[in-house]
């Protein structure tokens, strides 16, 4: 008999919460909108343009995980401070003794960064030729050798161009 009463005691309180909900909460009026079809007249003379939605139009901007926001921060850093190539950036941000992000973050920061890389070997073969004597061709084999700075041949060339 207890459990009947309360049970009942909870079922009425369940009942005045439901009430309550729907006298409280805001009525929106709902209404439909519906395409006129144009006559035949209006056809010729005046453009039929697509109702208006009352939903605002964002633009979708893709979310970034936090590997590749944190693999774009640290390729922008790098790019800032010295000089770097395409393939030796990927590297260094995926690299064990690196960074050690994933090698898709790596490759998508390096798509990302606001970097020039004929700039950026121009930079390098300018270092280069600050600390030690090379010739041109030996300056642009260190920039492009996989052992080096792994810049295109192109960069290299384009690099040598600019300090010779």
């Amino acid at each position: 008999m207890k459990f009947i009463k309360i049970a009942l005691a909870v079922l009425a309180g369940l009942v005045v919460l439901v009430v309550f909900a729907a006298l409280v909460a805001p009525s929106e009026p709902t209404t439909t909108r519906t395409e006129q079809t144009p006559t035949a007249e209006q056809e010729e003379t005046e453009p039929v343009l697509p109702m208006p939605t009352d939903e605002p139009k964002e633009e979708s901007k893709p979310e970034l995980t936090s590997g590749q926001e944190n693999a774009l921060e640290s390729a922008q850093s790098y790019i800032d401070g010295q000089a770097f190539s395409r393939q030796g950036l990927i590297e260094q941000l995926s690299s064990e003794y690196g960074d050690s992000y994933s090698e898709a973050d790596a490759k998508f920061a390096v798509r990302r960064v606001d970097a020039n890389w004929n700039a950026e070997a121009v930079e390098a073969a300018r270092s280069y030729l600050d600390g030690q004597a090379f010739s041109r061709e030996g300056l642009i084999e260190q920039l492009s050798s996989q052992y080096g700075d792994q810049f295109t041949p192109a960069q290299a060339e384009y690099a040598a161009e600019r300090v010779y």
